[in-house]
């Protein structure tokens, strides 16, 4: 997959926008999470949107297709809580190997059809619902409800599920917990090596709030030096911000950076119903400054981002 590397020495690439996004104007209801194979689950499944890829795909390749008409270059497969741990919540964790194979086989299909440039697929690895660096009970500072080996088991079993459906390369996104990173990471270039294949590995860290730190407390500088050892094709900031907040941190990330840097924002930041009210053009006036500046050598969109 050198020619990913190629291309973005000589340009800047597109990645797509957000799925959850797109997939709210859908309007689904449960029974379109359920399909036919899980009409009778236990739980409410409603809001599960990496089991559309099972239950709805058509929906989710309807969604790559925009993504890839409008101009990306790259799209995420839709597997964000598509791990053992996320899907914990909806007790469907024994699906989570199938659903990435089906997310990709998805994404594949639809970048298999066009022929006017390289279009790749990048094998979605979100967060999970814990944090291995903090405790989740202020009164008890020591405990933890995750360890590394279990994320990094979690972790495994997604991106098998990825590369055996074929993904062109793989994003550890929205990490807010460093940790939590390095399980994945130490994952995928476990699996990588047990495959004996060499995809380029994209990792995007997310700054909460102004005061540019991660989650779990950590510097971008910082956030940068934790993972530097990991030989990344990539590394990039997303979500949490508009372009116009995360300005100074990317700055930041590009200064440092010895490798290929990138960003995919939300639509600026939500309002108090929790939408976004930037428009496309404010939006892409920012980014624009952004690849004027040198800072960049990817975008794309995150919450609140459509084609």
């Amino acid at each position: 997959m050198n020619d990913i590397k190629n291309i973005l020495r000589k340009k800047i690439m597109i990645f797509d926008g957000a799925m959850g996004t797109m997939l709210q104007s859908y309007n689904l209801i449960e029974s379109d999470f359920r399909g036919d194979d899980f009409v009778n689950h236990s739980v409410d499944i409603k809001g599960n949107n990496d089991l559309l890829c099972l239950t709805k795909p058509n929906v989710v390749k309807e969604i790559h297709k925009t993504y890839f008409d409008s101009g990306a270059d790259i799209i995420e497969t839709n597997t964000f809580n598509a791990n053992s741990i996320s899907q914990q919540d909806y007790k469907l964790e024994k699906y989570c190997y199938e659903i990435n194979v089906q997310a990709a086989k998805l994404a594949k299909s639809v970048a298999n059809k066009y022929t006017d440039k390289p279009r790749f697929v990048a094998g979605a690895i979100g967060p999970t619902n814990r944090t291995a660096s903090m405790s989740p009970d202020v009164n008890n500072p020591e405990f933890r409800n995750i360890t590394f080996d279990q994320l990094k088991e979690a972790y495994y079993e997604q991106a098998k599920g990825l590369i055996d459906g074929g993904v062109d390369l793989f994003l550890i996104e929205t990490v807010f917990d460093t940790l939590n990173c390095k399980a994945a990471i130490f994952a995928v270039r476990q699996l990588l090596e047990d495959y004996n294949q060499d995809l380029p590995l994209f990792v995007s860290g997310t700054i909460t709030d102004a005061s540019g730190r991660t989650l779990s407390g950590q510097t971008v500088e910082a956030f940068w030096n934790s993972i530097r050892h990991a030989n990344l094709t990539a590394v990039g900031l997303n979500c949490a911000l508009g372009a116009q907040q995360i300005r100074p941190w990317l700055s930041e990330l590009s200064n440092i950076a010895n490798t290929f840097v990138f960003v995919y924002p939300n639509a600026g930041l939500p309002n108090e119903l929790g939408e976004y009210d930037e428009t496309p053009q404010e939006m892409s006036s920012g980014i624009e400054e952004f690849a004027m500046s040198g800072l960049i050598n990817l975008t794309g969109g995150c919450c609140g981002t459509t084609p």
